[in-house]
């Protein structure tokens, strides 16, 4: 009750803090524009048609399922911001990965005006890579029956040109609520895609319910794993190995030098998110991309053994999520850059030489607790194609899907708790404030 007393306060104190009040209308207002536009469809495509097509790819597990769970079914209904936020995400990861290889862009990284460079850059490869996807597409739904009014080169233009501009915009848009607005915009754009969908699957869940497709035993089943799931991801999202630190206090107190400050290094268990679930998951349904556009039997015989729920699916998805979850984290942490930012100010780990020791040390506890972390998105990727299969229920509750919906929940929760601690207003809880993501209690912002 306290604690429920607690949040209605913390939710009138963000209407008397008019700067958050403003940050929160504003987003919810780009939230909006692109929540239309997600329903304008593209010229010349029979929407019916190709909703048909995506069903079937949603409940296979299909990369173009995966593409459209990310876009709110926007791809599905072929709107004009048919390719989301995607693209802007894949240019800005090109970006991370081009960092962590190449020195001159990583030292541009480090630098106000380079960082300005680098994201101009990720803007043009986005333009680049919405033309592609676009393309694509145009030439997907020529090959499938009934989808397309009038097939050809116009067509394609067309296709690609509206794509293109609505990738372009929603990026602006994304760009808009990360600097006016609360929370990062792109993620906020793929959170909301996600919700979007929930009462849909509600309303579906119920229609089972009620022709028996859908048995009360499993129904329970599906709800205590959901639950618990939910709890997990709440759990790890927020579970980080806190490292001590000590930075010397330069001030004298009585003619004598006062003590060391004490603070934390909190590195998270799970700090590549949901990315080695996605990457494992465009991997793993490359086998059936190729048959299906290939045609060729022999194709069609390695895709079947790849479908989700058979055995190879689990062990090349678990071993492609292991490999990712230690390839994403070594591209975004660098544990040299922590240590030198660590030694420019004096901090020290105790028992640890600062420099190249610290970044030593540093990096195995990454390696140690990266494992748990990675174990836990395998099993958080599978767990609902298992239950699917061995309950026969007729849908899956998409891991994937709650990390994201976490994830952003509770990094647009702390943002907001932030300006209310900032003004001397209580957050949400007296007790028990979100931390997480690695950003209180440390030097240097890591």
């Amino acid at each position: 009750m306290a604690q429920s007393n607690a949040a209605a306060t913390a939710v009138r104190n963000i209407w008397n803090t008019t700067e958050l009040k403003e940050k929160i209308l504003f987003t919810l207002l780009c939230l909006l524009i692109y929540r239309i536009g997600a329903h304008v469809t593209a010229p010349g495509v029979n929407p019916a048609a190709l909703i048909d097509f995506f069903k079937n790819q949603s409940n296979s597990g299909g990369l173009l399922g995966l593409y459209d769970l990310f876009t709110g079914g926007q791809l599905s209904r072929a709107t004009v911001f048919a390719l989301g936020i995607m693209p802007y995400i894949s240019a800005s990861i090109f970006q991370q990965i081009a960092g962590a290889v190449l020195p001159q862009i990583e030292k541009l990284q480090k630098d106000e005006e380079g960082r300005k460079r680098v994201n101009q850059w990720t803007r043009y490869a986005t333009v680049g890579l919405a033309w592609v996807q676009a393309w694509g597409f145009a030439l997907f739904t020529e090959s499938l029956p009934g989808v397309v009014q009038g097939p050809g080169f116009a067509f394609r233009l067309q296709m690609a040109f509206f794509l293109t501009t609505g990738a372009v915009f929603v990026m602006w848009l994304g760009e808009q609520i990360t600097e006016r607005g609360l929370g990062n915009g792109a993620s906020l754009m793929i959170f909301f895609s996600i919700v979007e969908r929930i009462w849909p699957g509600i309303g579906e869940t119920f229609k089972f319910i009620s022709t028996g497709a859908l048995g009360t035993f499993n129904l329970l089943v599906l709800i205590v794993v959901m639950v618990a799931v939910v709890a997990s991801v709440v759990t790890v999202t927020m579970a980080a190995r806190r490292v001590l630190i000590q930075i010397p206090q330069r001030t004298m107190a009585r003619g004598r030098m006062r003590e060391a400050s004490r603070s934390f290094i909190p590195l998270r268990i799970n700090s590549s998110g949901v990315m080695p679930i996605v990457f494992a998951q465009s991997v793993v349904v490359i086998p059936g991309a190729v048959a299906q556009f290939s045609g060729n039997p022999a194709f069609r015989d390695i895709a079947d053994k790849f479908n989700p729920g058979t055995i190879p699916y689990f062990v090349a998805e678990a071993i492609l999520i292991l490999f990712f979850t230690y390839f994403y984290t070594s591209i975004i942490f660098n544990p040299v850059d922590l240590a030198e930012n660590l030694k420019k100010q004096g901090g020290f780990i105790p028992g640890v030489k600062p420099g190249a020791k610290t970044a030593e040390y540093i990096d195995d506890v990454v390696s140690k607790i990266t494992l748990p972390g990675a174990i836990f998105l395998t099993i958080i990727a599978l767990l609902p194609i298992a239950i699917s299969k061995w309950t026969n229920v007729p849908f899956a509750f998409g891991g994937t899907s709650l990390l994201i919906v976490v994830g952003v929940a509770l990094d647009t929760l702390t943002q907001m708790q932030q300006h209310l601690l900032l003004r001397k207003y209580d957050g949400f809880m007296k007790k028990g404030r979100v931390r997480f993501r690695g950003r209180q209690g440390a030097p240097g912002g890591y």
